[in-house]
């Protein structure tokens, strides 16, 4: 489990033969084989590292679904380990599990922030909300305004600078999470068919008699 706060960008040394070789120096520190990464969004398991970089193996599902496989070297990526227990929840759960891939439509300067539009598939769409969470390539933010085509968010300063978020363009490629609960919900209501309801809260334990 992740929060969507980017810890380091690393830069990529490879991708081969479903190798991906990142160079890296925080996020390597108390490094085990086999831990999880979230490279870009996408929840990965370390094979190899060293003080100055990590390899993690990447499926062609993965590489399908996301924009790792339009990596190259020298492209940077967002970096972050896994929420500890204990720690602090700076950002909204993340699994790392990507839904799908949107592109940025525009960016806009604002006062201490860039606004930025995203264009999405209809079956991601359908679970953004206004003031809602969304990951996009594992930085956790939120939404400030949808269509049925597309969403905006506001990025600080900070986040713009300190994640890959500030080297995209018009066009560029995306990984999207959306938020577990929507999906959950969605979920249960199809199983009751009888949408959210009192009774339906009180016996999924969200309410008390």
């Amino acid at each position: 489990m992740f929060t969507g706060i980017v810890e380091e960008v690393g830069r990529v040394s490879s991708l081969e033969s479903g190798h991906l070789i990142v160079a890296a120096r925080k996020v390597t520190q108390g490094m085990s084989l086999g831990d999880s990464i979230a490279v870009n969004g996408v929840c990965l398991t370390v094979t190899r590292f060293d003080t100055g970089s990590f390899t993690v193996d990447v499926m062609p599902e993965t590489l399908r679904r996301s924009n790792l496989g339009r990596l190259s070297a020298g492209s940077g990526v967002n970096l972050e380990r896994p929420l500890a227990l204990g720690g602090r929840l700076g950002g909204h759960l993340v699994q790392g599990h990507v839904d799908g891939t949107g592109y940025v439509i525009s960016l806009a300067p604002a006062k201490g922030a860039v606004l930025v539009s995203f264009g999405a598939p209809a079956e991601i769409m359908r679970y953004i909300v206004e003031k809602g969470f969304i990951a996009v390539d594992g930085v956790s933010l939120t939404v400030t305004d949808r269509d049925p085509h597309s969403f905006a968010v506001s990025i600080v300063d900070y986040t713009w600078h300190n994640t890959n978020l500030g080297r995209r363009r018009a066009g560029e490629p995306v990984n999207l999470e959306i938020d577990i609960i929507a999906k959950y919900v969605e979920q249960l209501q199809q199983a009751k068919g009888t949408g959210i309801t009192d009774a339906f809260l009180q016996e999924h334990g969200f309410l008390v008699s």
